[in-house]
């Protein structure tokens, strides 16, 4: 955690926006059409700075699914970047090649889980809603301590 307080006057409860950070068209294609009918907005970058420049804006987004390898750099590149936003989300590694050592990594490195391409529809709803649930539970607390801090 960064110190930093979510205070964009967003209600976290009622982000939904996942951010899909991929090369592949058919990631993109495919996971708007896995959640097209579900509350989630999918917004689309294929490298690392276009995604820190969508990222930047208001209101904060509480979840990130990123290719493993992009065209300049890797999901760890991206994490690294995101760790400077106030409200930083939580990065889901998407994979060809997802096993448990990526997993591994990802998980010690402060990444929140991994998904397997081609995109599996329950797997996908299952983990970026609760990747948004606790993503909003840590700035709920984050803003409730902030609140009851008082300098003397």
């Amino acid at each position: 955690m960064n110190g930093k307080t979510c205070h964009r006057g967003a209600d976290p409860q009622k982000l939904a926006t996942v951010l899909l950070v991929s090369p592949f068209e058919e990631d993109h294609a495919a996971l708007r059409a896995i959640l097209h009918r579900s509350e989630w907005l999918v917004s689309g970058a294929k490298g690392i700075l276009e995604a820190m420049t969508i990222l930047a804006g208001q209101p904060p987004i509480p979840v990130v699914i990123c290719e493993r390898d992009l065209p300049m750099g890797d999901w760890t590149a991206l994490l690294e970047s995101m760790q400077l936003l106030s409200c930083p989300p939580h990065l889901i590694v998407s994979s060809r090649q997802a096993d448990n050592r990526l997993w591994a990594e990802v998980l010690n490195l402060g990444g929140y889980d991994v998904l397997a391409t081609p995109f599996d529809r329950a797997e996908v709803l299952r983990t970026v809603q609760l990747a948004r649930l606790n993503w909003a539970r840590k700035w709920e607390s984050i803003a409730i301590l902030s609140r009851s801090v008082r300098v003397f």
